[in-house]
């Protein structure tokens, strides 16, 4: 008999494990498939408390994970995509969404699925192999691991037979379902497992299949699915450790929100629990009725989320400013300069996540260089030698920092390309290598352009006031090209016509030649020493230089 247990004991382990792999691949595989549009959701239909609620429980209920929902939220809220007020709407609504999830468990403990399950795995095989639509595949199998694993912890859990094991029933009737202290326990229970195993599905469905086979209490298999609630919230506030204050506090609002719903359950717990069994047609002070079980427990789950939701959904300002207090601004102390804003490894959940991430922060990278190129303007005009020199080895370390983030972004570029990625997201990591090569280049263009006019420092010379004149008129149409780049850099490509890069490119191209030529018979008629104007030409085409590496960012952006 107790070899029998041990095989049955494996058997649910191997189940859960196929629940949870079911779950994550099904996730996954939407979330690829319409990454791209569950991203611009998440941004776009945020615009009130109502819709930011609505649009969590969309894509918690399409992705059948609101750890996924809620950790990609908390990666928009670092990206600075979402404000704190419309996160914490979105994770209201990722609460209501992950009770389908509840509602399907309780289905596979009705109704034999084992009729879905393998022509799920057959058409799932066959779009696998169709590279095209090789993401409907894995969507469908995990939909069929999901189901499978509920069939096999169905079948473990008759195999058990539970209901005859007198030593299990005498063990869970021993504990007082009318003590609060023992609520409270299996409260604890369930968070406990639920943070260590990070799965709220494999533990809510441990709970169905105690409470299924009828030696569970309906009362404690409730305190155990609210010990969930809480539990499921540590992947996301684990996954913001390292990321900025607004992520922490998205994070810790998710934490307040199910704490909160706990607590006033917990006041009204006895008649509550009641309410809802009357909705089943349930009666918990009688024994039998073990197949209504599931269905309590899942209506539980739901009445739980939705009325927590209505109550709190109206205090989204006054939970903004709690988190806030609860979790200050850091003090900004002195330390490396160098930071990626954006990238925030340990919130990498998939592709397209990363790859927003990488895109925000390839736009901070290009605000980077237009701002050291605003301090070799200021460089230009800089008369007093120890200003000079200070703001010369600014620069110099500006341009180290660049070096550091072009490897920085590439490193993790490489990490994302490691998974499978769609031909869109492919071809968004190739643009971004582009990207942030001619970034770098005009990083080193601006640090050449700085060790020119150091040149023309040790030199003892000067520029004369018209050459002062030209070097500004070319350095605004640099400025220029810079700004355009950061426009097209902070949008959408489509909505920028790229010509009008093309237009100051020729400008500067233009104004090289002319200030060449007149460079030329400037130093002929002895206007100026030579060596002068060999700095001034320098300095001229290291500026045309910088004109030709925006326009190649620019063309990556675009495709080009």
């Amino acid at each position: 008999m107790t070899q029998n247990y041990f095989m049955i004991g494996l058997k649910l382990l191997g189940a859960l494990g196929l629940l949870i792999y079911g779950m994550k691949m099904m996730s996954d595989a939407l979330q690829k498939m319409a990454g791209p549009q569950l991203r611009h959701i998440l941004a776009r239909m945020t615009t009130n408390r109502l819709t930011g609620m609505l649009t969590g429980t969309f894509i918690t209920s399409a992705v059948q994970s609101s750890s996924a929902t809620t950790v990609m939220t908390v990666s928009f809220v670092s990206a600075g995509l979402l404000t704190l007020g419309q996160a914490i709407s979105v994770i209201m609504g990722a609460n209501i969404g992950t009770t389908l999830t509840a509602w399907i468990m309780s289905l596979g403990y009705n109704v034999d699925l084992t009729n879905i399950v393998f022509p799920a795995f057959f058409v799932g095989m066959i779009l696998i192999y169709k590279k095209q639509h090789r993401f409907l595949g894995d969507f469908l199998f995990g939909i069929a691991f999901m189901f499978l694993s509920l069939v096999m912890l169905s079948t473990a859990g008759k195999e058990l037979d539970l209901a005859h094991n007198q030593a299990v029933v005498d063990f869970f009737a021993s504990f007082d379902t009318g003590s609060y202290w023992t609520i409270l326990a299996f409260l604890a229970i369930g968070t406990v497992i639920t943070c260590i195993v990070q799965s709220s599905a494999a533990v809510m469905a441990i709970t169905i299949l105690l409470c299924s086979t009828g030696v569970l209490p309906i009362y404690l298999g409730i305190a155990l699915v609210m010990g969930e609630n809480i539990g499921t919230t540590a992947t996301a506030n684990l996954a913001a450790l390292g990321a900025n204050t607004q992520a922490r506090r998205a994070a810790l609002a998710h934490l307040l929100f199910n704490v909160f719903g706990v607590i006033w359950v917990l006041c009204v717990f006895y008649p509550f629990v009641n309410m809802v069994c009357r909705l089943v047609g349930y009666d918990p002070t009688q024994g039998g009725q073990a197949a209504l079980l599931p269905i309590v427990l899942a209506t539980f789950h739901t009445c739980f989320n939705v009325t927590n939701t209505a109550i709190l959904l109206g205090f989204i300002p006054q939970i903004e400013r709690v988190v806030c207090w609860l979790m200050p601004e850091q003090e900004k102390v002195e330390q490396e300069e160098f930071k990626l804003r954006y990238i925030q490894a340990n919130l990498v959940q998939t592709p397209e996540i990363s790859v927003l991430q990488a895109q925000k922060e390839t736009g901070h990278f290009a605000q980077r260089v237009q701002q050291m190129f605003g301090m070799v303007r200021q460089l230009t005009d800089e008369k007093d030698e120890e200003k000079f020199q200070r703001l010369f080895s600014q620069i110099a370390h500006q341009e180290d920092i660049t070096d550091k983030m072009e490897i920085e972004i590439a490193r993790f570029l490489e990490q994302v390309s490691d998974n499978h990625l769609s031909d869109i997201t492919k071809t968004k990591v190739r643009q971004m290598m582009r990207e942030i090569s001619e970034l770098e280049s005009i990083g080193d263009a601006c640090y050449n352009m700085a060790r020119t006019l150091n040149r023309r420092l040790e030199s003892g010379h000067d520029f004369t006031p018209e050459l002062y004149n030209k070097v500004h008129v070319m350095m605004a149409l640099a400025d220029d090209a810079l700004t355009q780049m950061n426009i097209v850099m902070s949008g959408h490509a489509k909505e920028y016509d790229i010509r009008d890069t093309y237009r100051i490119e020729n400008d500067i191209n233009q104004m090289r030649q002319r200030l060449k030529d007149e460079n030329i018979q400037a130093v002929n008629d002895r206007e100026y020493d030579y060596s002068i104007g060999t700095i001034f030409s320098d300095f001229i085409n290291e500026c045309e230089k910088l004109g030709d590496y925006v326009v190649n960012v620019v063309q990556a952006r675009f495709g080009l």
